[in-house]
């Protein structure tokens, strides 16, 4: 990867920027690094399926692994889940934006190459300013599966991302390093009472304080 792929967004000024560009790369079908609440992520415009397919082939990923979500808003879980639970709009309510993704049953409209023909998609709305900027300036979700192949230590730095994924990659966008640490807690909320799928961020005890409300 040649060094004016890689975008600093850490001012307000290079952020709008670097967000501007990145869509457009997106919409063009490209694959974009960018960071997360954990760690650098890997995006690309979910209605291109020839980009999603890109995505798999850059991580090595089996085709049977669902791929999470990352929202633009709250409102939009609408356009991606089929239908939402009380218990569902608890957790969103007291853990979003934050490190709880949950499983839904998924909208007709998504992709079954990103549900892996589960029929479910997990959802996320991220507490990481350029993870939901770049959701909000591309107007659609994006993927927030980690910026790395399969089976490799995920990246806190783009220079990591870059190392990782940089012949695949069309831009990183470079806000810093991230905080590492776990991931996000993956709740399924298809079955009541919701179970998880991989501790995480959001410990158990508080997803059972917020379900008993």
């Amino acid at each position: 990867m040649t060094p004016e792929k890689i975008v600093y967004a850490k001012t307000p000024e290079e952020r709008t920027a670097g967000l501007e560009r990145a869509c457009m790369i997106l919409r063009a079908g490209g694959l974009v690094a960018f960071p997360t609440e954990s760690f650098y992520g890997l995006a690309v415009d979910i209605r291109r399926e020839d980009a999603v397919c890109r995505l798999f082939k850059a991580k090595g990923r089996s085709p049977d692994q669902p791929v999470l979500l990352l929202l633009p808003s709250l409102e939009s879980v609408k356009d991606h889940a089929a239908a939402t639970t009380p218990a569902a709009r608890r957790l969103m309510g007291r853990f979003w934006p934050g490190g709880l993704t949950l499983v839904f049953k998924a909208a007709r409209t998504v992709s079954p190459l990103l549900t892996a023909g589960t029929g479910t998609i997990g959802l996320r709305l991220s507490s990481h300013s350029l993870a939901t900027g770049l959701a909000l300036t591309l107007g659609t979700a994006i993927t927030g599966t980690s910026a790395n192949p399969s089976g490799v230590p995920p990246a806190c730095t783009a220079e990591e991302a870059v190392r990782s994924l940089g012949p695949h990659l069309d831009l990183v966008l470079d806000g810093g390093r991230t905080a590492g640490g776990p991931g996000s807690t993956v709740l399924d909320v298809t079955v009541d009472p919701p179970r998880i799928l991989r501790h995480g961020q959001v410990d158990r005890d508080s997803l059972k304080s917020c379900l008993a409300n």
